[in-house]
């Protein structure tokens, strides 16, 4: 029988749970453009400012906390203080900057390359204005144009996190699997190699990885993980994102989400299917097959025996894995396949519209509505197709080489 101090225990840490919000959180978003027309993201949306990007979180998709990642842009910085100043928004005493019923999180996405090895992406993220103008300052002399998205920044990895921590800031490698600038995908096999892992506070999993394959490699036990959307245009908002018990939509929050204050944790990962991604299995680039055996293929095309390949993840994942089937650890959140409404067949804007009119928006159509609600605004075969994509039951085609997987309606 459990000891009147195990119950008392237990009994703390449902009050503490039951205590805290449940919120849709996405952490990586770009921005396209400043105000002014300037450039930040060269391949995102025009209409990506930080204005359009939280009033879409808050007003169509639902989400409580969104991470734009183009902070340091003085362009961008601007832009958040002009809103400010008119009262649109407001920054909080526990960090990030409130738009109505969402919580924007400064952060900034960063490309780092040391001598012998490919580029890698890392996600920054600071509590408030002030010590992102400091980052932003510190890292101007490093970079060749701080007003755009993911430049080079000329020092290490390891100053880099150092310099992040001096300003109390969050690091975690972007996409960590993806051969496009990942840190496994496309720099190292052991993360140890080129970070110091106590100055990781977690880690982002990209659109062609889940929980499951980040179990392979068990130097990523210790880490929460995220997935996040990547967004390049407004639509893109949510197509991966996190379901977060936190005490407050902050910074602050966040942080105890990262450390396990009081019961806060990450509920869900909600992401496409890995098969989706772009990247999920090798390409090969001469005979445009995306390969499909059931082990890693990484040298030489079987169909073609072409040796031109774009490496895909789960390839990559096998490759390096230091175990021989994955095993993640036992408090780890699970990992809910679910297909975008984007990706939805006969979904169109039309449909796409009248579903946000009676639902609200796109998070309450995706868990708080029933089949027979969907049906009577959509009809049953649409209906139908966004019932199977919640449960991870929509049968797909594989992506590859920078194409997308497909939801299979035949």
């Amino acid at each position: 029988m459990p000891s009147a101090e195990l119950l008392s225990g237990l009994d703390t840490h449902s009050e503490h749970t039951a205590q805290l919000q449940q919120v849709y959180a996405d952490l990586h978003i770009h921005i396209g453009r400043s105000e002014n027309g300037q450039p930040v993201k060269i391949s995102g949306s025009r209409n990506l400012t930080f204005a359009n990007i939280a009033k879409e979180a808050s007003e169509r998709k639902g989400i409580g906390l969104i991470g734009i990642i183009d902070c340091h842009s003085p362009g961008v910085r601007a832009d958040i203080r002009a809103l400010i100043a008119t009262g649109e928004m407001s920054e909080l005493p526990g960090g990030g900057i409130r738009y109505r019923d969402t919580t924007i999180l400064l952060g900034s996405e960063i490309e780092i390359r040391e001598p012998g090895q490919q580029e890698c992406h890392v996600l920054v993220y600071f509590r408030d204005l002030e010590r992102m103008d400091d980052f932003a300052e510190w890292m101007r002399t490093r970079m060749k144009n701080i007003q755009l998205s993911s430049q080079r920044l000329h020092t290490t990895y390891r100053e880099l996190q150092q310099q992040t921590k001096q300003r109390g800031g969050l690091f975690m490698p972007a996409h960590m699997f993806t051969p496009h600038k990942g840190i496994y995908g496309s720099v190292t096999a052991h993360m140890s190699d080129v970070l110091d892992l106590e100055l990781v506070d977690g880690g982002e999993l990209g659109l062609s990885a889940d929980t499951t394959m980040a179990g392979y490699i068990s130097e990523l036990d210790r880490y929460p993980l995220f997935t996040n959307s990547d967004a390049h245009s407004l639509g893109k908002i949510g197509r991966e994102y996190n379901v977060l018990r936190m005490k407050e939509a902050s910074f602050d929050g966040l942080l105890g989400v990262l450390r396990g204050d009081e019961g806060a944790h990450i509920e869900a990962n909600y992401g496409l299917d890995p098969r989706l991604g772009k990247y999920h299995r090798t390409y090969c680039r001469n005979c445009e097959h995306i390969i499909h055996e059931s082990g890693a293929v990484l040298e030489r095309c079987p169909y073609c025996g072409s040796t031109q390949l774009t490496i895909g993840v789960l390839d990559r994942v096998l490759h390096i894995a230091d175990r021989a089937q994955p095993e993640p650890p036992s408090d780890r959140p699970p990992y809910r396949y679910q297909v975008p409404l984007s990706f939805i067949p006969g979904l169109g804007p039309a449909k796409m519209n009248r579903l946000l009119e009676v639902f609200g928006t796109e998070m309450a159509i995706l868990h708080r509505s029933s089949a027979a609600e969907l049906e009577a605004v959509v009809g049953k075969e649409i209906a139908n197709y966004i019932v199977l994509a919640r449960e991870g039951r929509l049968t797909l085609s594989a992506g590859g080489g920078g194409a997308y997987g497909k939801v299979v309606t035949g």
